[in-house]
């Protein structure tokens, strides 16, 4: 897709965070723009400092300070030592995925009031992006003199579908960035920057190995500015080929460095997991191939920034999502590892690894623990702690000004799950495994810290905490036209003996907007699962899958257009790897409890039926319900324990008559308000900039994208075709006057 010249997308941004097209009401009822930094006002207090740590693919069930971790649990001391000066809450609730988990909690509304149903790939179109007219938390916090930085992972929108592109952070208010816009690492580059040229292997971590495993115990270390070093195993370089990686270099074995290489070699223009990365700073492409483990980089630009804004005496808050524990499953450095930490050089990292889930749970688990060594270098490194003589982490937050929040996106991938918690019900599923994550909260606004609460909470309750913190009303500040799902969080942190204040809880995921549906890759989890969102073979693999796409790599005659025909082929023989059986992830699954029960809805594709033009297939609705709890260990919505379950043979019980009584008015009171939530937000067509009234503004507003975009993906794109053209323009035309607020 072609874009406009960078000039145009700022000039862009400018706009859209200009009075003429996001409006905001300050506190007095005047209009303001969001943003014009405002200092505190006479005579109130500086308001904290916010850190907010987010751990990708990390469930409650892999952390000990939360009681969960299984037999073989990450040593996370920071973790722990954070979790003991914080309020835990033990029964938070995310979206299943990132991409909708990290829009809620800068915008405080479900997926079905943007279309950030689900993990956001290149193929989705802008209208399942973030868009730039939500108020969002960075520019809600500019009224206070906040500044905002975010660092790491971002994936609130896909900038090959984005109006803005690499600009894209700045569109939704961000003062600075520094990381890397996609949802994940890259796929592992298997030729190990072109050693495989050397030796004819594939190296399945992106290092070669020592000779005993298949690589070699000598060889050079190259580096991109043309500078070598020799290596061989030492007790310093168990592994030289990991080592080479680790410093930004590429390994060719059993090769000196006075010796050339073949032609071509090394490559340093070859993604490769967790180290070699796009790099993205403020909407600047620095390097498409930025050597270096991630998780480090992400921390240093953390600490740099936040130690700038300390010294000039700002407010700010600092966003640091950090990529571990998100699949591809990768070698760390040693370096962020304890002393003595078993040493997985020689373990698998892709190809038919979901064979050996050991291995993932290895990875995984260092993958954690690396994580918890660069949280706890951000709190020491900011001034925020200390490290004690024994090297533990001294936390005194009270005595610091800044809130840390520290929270996982949704549940743990499949192959990392830990017992008792569900690997089939995992991420990606609104069932507890899929959707229950850590939370934990500490800072100056915290009473009696090192106390769990109980009560249900919701991802969207951090945005509206978020501007408690900041000392803002979000309900008065937030467009009366943009509803919010978010309730009030801080006195949670203020009052020990707060009652709840949820009386339910909700979550969702489903189908992203895309002109036509992804090839089908079967993930071989148990059960064997397909889905259709992956947009590559690689990526495919990475998530312990098989691609039937039409670029099939391992079964290249084995090409299908949808889950359905991979099913059908599944059961009459043709694709005999999986038994007779695969489950298809739904298209859409919802779910709402309340202290004791949980309705699940899953909206399943209908196999029966041909699928649309796009490849969509209408879907069967199916409703589940179970009793949960939060004990240790937990009563799970495991499928044997169903009280009742719909299924698509048309021969079953509807699942309310096999409940009791008192279970059937439950399970109808949950039916009813999961209803009121799906139906709750207005449909407007031909109206783009979320105020919920189509007229001359949105035709403006689509003249400026049709521009930017050259005919692209835009929020104004309302036929869902990938292009912003006449035919939106017709419809804005169509519909002009039409008033589509919220009722109140």
């Amino acid at each position: 897709m072609k874009h406009l010249p960078k000039v145009g997308a700022l000039i862009g941004i400018a706009l859209l965070l200009s009075t003429s097209f996001v409006w905001a009401q300050s506190d007095n009822g005047n209009a303001i723009t969001s943003t014009s930094a405002m200092s505190p006002r006479d005579g109130q207090a500086r308001r904290p400092n916010i850190l907010f740590i987010i751990m990708d693919d990390v469930g409650i069930d892999q952390l000990t300070a939360f009681g969960y971790g299984g037999a073989d649990a990450p040593k996370t001391p920071n973790i722990n030592a954070i979790a003991q000066a914080s309020v835990r809450f033990r029964n938070a609730w995310a979206m299943p995925e990132c991409s909708p988990s990290r829009a809620v909690f800068f915008e405080g509304r479900f997926p079905l009031r943007t279309n950030v149903f689900g993990a956001l790939l290149d193929d989705d179109l802008a209208n399942s992006q973030v868009s730039p007219f939500e108020a969002t938390t960075p520019k809600l916090l500019k009224r206070r003199g906040y500044d905002s930085g975010d660092f790491g992972k971002f994936h609130l929108g896909e900038k090959t579908n984005n109006p803005f592109h690499d600009d894209l952070v700045q569109s939704l208010g961000w003062d600075y960035f520094d990381g890397f816009l996609e949802g994940a690492p890259h796929p592992i580059d298997t030729t190990a920057g072109g050693a495989s040229a050397v030796t004819g292997n594939a190296y399945t971590c992106g290092f070669v190995p020592n000779s005993a495993d298949g690589g070699a115990d000598t060889g050079s270390c190259r580096f991109v500015d043309n500078t070598c070093q020799d290596l061989t195993v030492t007790p310093a370089h168990p592994t030289p080929g990991r080592y080479c990686l680790e410093q930004g270099g590429i390994f060719l074995p059993n090769k000196s460095c006075q010796q050339a290489p073949p032609p071509n070699t090394p490559n340093f223009n070859v993604d490769n997991g967790y180290y070699v990365w796009p790099r993205v700073i403020n909407g600047v492409s620095t390097n498409l191939y930025e050597r270096g483990f991630v998780g480090e980089a992400t921390t240093s630009s953390a600490v740099s920034w936040i130690n700038a804004e300390k010294n000039a005496n700002k407010n700010w808050m600092a966003t640091v999502a950090f990529p571990q524990i998100h699949t591809p499953y990768q070698q760390v450095p040693q370096s962020l590892l304890a002393p003595g930490s078993d040493d997985l050089s020689n373990l698998n990292c892709t190809g038919n690894i979901a064979d050996n889930v050991v291995a993932y749970h290895l990875l995984s688990n260092q993958m954690l623990e690396s994580m918890d060594t660069e949280i706890g270098r951000l709190l020491v490194q900011t001034g925020l702690a200390s490290y004690n003589a024994d090297g533990s982490l001294n936390y005194q937050p009270q005595s610091t000004n800044t809130m840390v929040i520290v929270i996982g996106d949704n549940g743990t991938y499949a192959f990392g799950v830990k017992p008792p918690f569900n690997p089939s019900r995992a991420k990606g599923f609104v069932y507890q495994t899929g959707v229950w994550v850590p939370l934990m909260i500490s800072g100056p606004l915290v009473s009696s810290p090192n106390r769990d609460v109980e009560s249900m909470v919701n991802i969207a309750d951090l945005f509206q905490l978020f501007g408690e913190i900041a000392g803002i009303d979000v309900r008065k500040a937030v467009p009366a036209s943009h509803i919010l799902d978010s309730v009030t969080m801080l006195s949670y942190l203020t009052n020990p003996n707060q009652s709840s204040i949820r009386q339910t809880n909700f979550t969702q995921t489903g189908r992203n907007i895309h002109v036509m549906a992804p090839p089908p890759c079967v993930v071989k989890a148990t059960p064997p699962t397909c889905a259709q969102l992956f947009t590559s073979a690689a990526l495919c693999q990475d998530e312990g899958g098989d691609w039937y796409g039409s670029d099939d790599p391992t079964y290249p005659n084995e090409t299908y257009a949808s889950c359905c025909a991979v099913q059908e082929a599944v059961k009459n023989g043709t694709i005999p790897r999986y038994g007779s059986m695969i489950d298809i992830l739904p298209d859409f699954q919802n779910a709402i409890r309340n202290d004791t029960y949980k309705l699940v809805q899953i909206k399943a594709p209908d196999c029966s039926q041909p699928p649309d033009l796009h490849g969509n297939f209408s879907d069967v609705t199916l409703q589940e319900f179970y009793q949960i709890n939060e004990a240790i260990p937990p009563t799970l919505d495991n499928k044997d324990n169903a009280l009742c379950a719909d299924t698509l043979d048309p021969r079953a019980v509807n699942c309310p008559n096999r409940l009791t009584p008192d279970q059937r008015t439950t399970f109808n009171s949950l039916h009813l308000q999961m209803t009121q939530v799906l139906d709750s937000e207005p449909a407007c067509k031909g109206d783009g900039n979320e105020d919920k009234v189509v007229n001359g503004r949105d035709i403006a507003l689509w003249g400026f994208f049709e521009r930017l975009t050259m005919g692209g993906s835009s929020w104004y794109d309302f036929d869902r075709d990938g292009k912003t053209d006449p035919a939106d323009l017709a419809t804005i035309k169509q519909n002009l006057g039409k008033r589509c607020l919220p009722k109140k």
